[in-house]
């Protein structure tokens, strides 16, 4: 999908075969083949794969290392081509910080975890995204659904096709290949069926990724003939082309710094490296242009977050946990502004949006403003939006095209559906605000995650998406299931030019 191919029916039990992908796709770029991917592109990719000499490499299982890695000398980020002195006129130092809030929970979460608050919620959510929908170039005025089952004996051709908007419930593809799922508004319920089809559209791509519970989407589509299911023709999510990103001017020319799971207090927690970053934000000289740190949750470890924590842990109690934290933040330069998000390891409730640590666990810090999860905030009037990203898991769970090691493509499916945790029940615990605010309702320029620590900087839509690195070094169970996590790279982003590098410091 990545590489353009839409897979044929007829060849997937050939590349389900294959012992490694990563040829087909290779080959398939220097061609410039792009579209459907049948039985004859298929010949002719590994004719040319086969042309290629071949280096002898063992096809198994890599094991991820068990050495903790050795600080090297970190890269002066000069050299960058691409990230230049002459693109900032003074140094951070000297520009005023404009740090501007314009979401948090921090004091502003009202619910009581009632039956009608959960209500309230989704019906909230659905509004929000009905109307970012309404956007789109529908091809009819949508209706309800009950509307559309008291007529469904005009809508039973396609000729005849209506569109509704709602929540999907239960999506499941069946033996056949085809998206099945429910949709419901508040009038009520209706089963819907997205065909599979071997052509490259949209739709193809959605049935081949699959759809969320709780997604808020809208269908076009006309009923079968016995009136019990509607044959989809096209799903609509909120419409994003090409996102304008917002600047700050140039005599403001500054830099935002994102990193995030530092887990401070783990006996994993990578504490050379950091030593390293903060001689780097001393001395080489962009690091200077650094007016800002943004912590996008799980600062410390924790205490009494998973079974047999404690024995895994170098500082057992959790308010000498957050002193140390603070104390550490304390060697960054003065002029560096510190946000700092909770996470699932922080001592806040777990339910999401989640709120600023207590001031209680604020006293050692003084450099640092401390907000929810998520926060939605401006820097110098570039629109930025920090998420932990514990619903990455439910992403990764719900859909085939993501994964731990692509944590990017969550976020991507979060910009698609303007919503950072739809699935209710699952893995990431929500608080039913009357309002949603896990809807995005405001695009923004930076959209930063982090919680699975990987790390992956690209621009999607007009939007830079940034998944923060790690702290911490490969834990025990994460070398039990062979994931090798990407720690201590430091991503730094112009907010005048919008260029984006990442500094590694392992």
């Amino acid at each position: 999908m990545q590489a353009g191919l839409l897979p044929a029916r007829s060849v997937r039990d050939r590349l389900l075969a294959l012992p490694k992908i990563e040829p087909l796709i290779e080959a398939a770029n220097a061609g410039g083949h792009k579209g459907l991917l049948d039985e004859n592109l298929l010949d002719k990719l590994l004719s040319e794969i086969k042309k290629k000499p071949k280096i002898s490499e063992p096809i198994a299982r890599t094991i991820a290392p068990i050495e903790k890695p050795k600080p090297k000398p970190a890269p002066r980020m000069h050299q960058l081509d691409h990230y230049r002195l002459d693109d900032f006129p003074i140094h951070a130092k000297d520009v005023d910080a404009e740090i501007t809030v314009h979401f948090d929970i921090t004091g502003n979460s009202v619910t009581e975890g009632k039956k009608e608050d959960i209500r309230s919620c989704f019906n909230d959510r659905l509004k929000q995204i009905r109307r970012l929908i309404l956007d789109k170039n529908l091809p009819n005025r949508p209706i309800g659904v009950d509307e559309a089952i008291r007529y469904r004996k005009r809508y039973n051709n396609r000729d005849d096709a209506f569109t509704i908007i709602g929540l999907v419930n239960e999506p499941r593809t069946t033996k056949n290949g085809h998206l099945i799922f429910s949709l419901e508004d508040s009038s009520g319920q209706v089963t819907c069926l997205l065909s599979q089809r071997d052509e490259e559209d949209e739709n193809q791509t959605i049935v081949h990724a699959g759809l969320m519970d709780d997604d808020a989407i809208g269908v076009s589509g006309y009923f079968s003939q016995t009136g019990d299911i509607i044959y989809v023709e096209d799903i609509h999510f909120p419409p994003l082309t090409q996102h304008n990103k917002r600047r700050s001017s140039e005599d403001q020319a500054v830099s935002a710094a994102f990193i995030s799971d530092l887990h401070l207090g783990s006996k994993t927690f990578l504490e050379p490296q950091w030593h390293k970053m903060i001689r780097w934000f001393h001395d080489d000289p962009l690091a200077k242009t650094i007016r800002y740190l943004v912590i996008s949750g799980d600062g410390v470890d924790g205490v009494g977050i998973y079974p047999g924590q404690d024995k895994e842990l170098n500082i057992p109690d959790l308010f000498n946990q957050y002193s140390r934290l603070g104390t550490m933040l304390q060697e960054l330069p003065d002029w560096v502004e510190v946000l700092l998000l909770p996470g699932n390891h922080d001592a806040v409730r777990p339910a999401e949006p989640q709120p600023a640590l207590d001031p209680e666990l604020q006293t050692d810090y003084n450099n640092t403003l401390f907000v929810g999860n998520p926060c939605d905030f401006s820097l110098n009037g570039v629109r930025v939006l920090s998420y932990h990203g514990v619903s990455i898991m439910d992403f990764v769970s719900s859909l085939r095209t993501v994964t731990f090691d692509t944590p990017e493509a969550a976020m991507r499916a979060m910009i698609d559906r303007r919503h950072l945790a739809p699935s209710w029940g699952g893995k990431t615990p929500l608080s039913p605000e009357p309002e949603d605010r896990l809807v995005i309702a405001e695009v923004p320029d930076i959209f930063v995650t982090g919680h699975v620590h990987g790390h992956h900087i690209e621009t999607y839509k007009g939007v830079n998406l940034v998944h923060s690195s790690t702290w911490q070094d490969q834990t025990d169970y994460q070398r039990m299931l062979g994931f090798q996590p990407k720690p201590c790279i430091l991503t730094v982003v112009n907010l005048h030019t919008h260029a984006m590098a990442a500094i590694p410091f392992v």
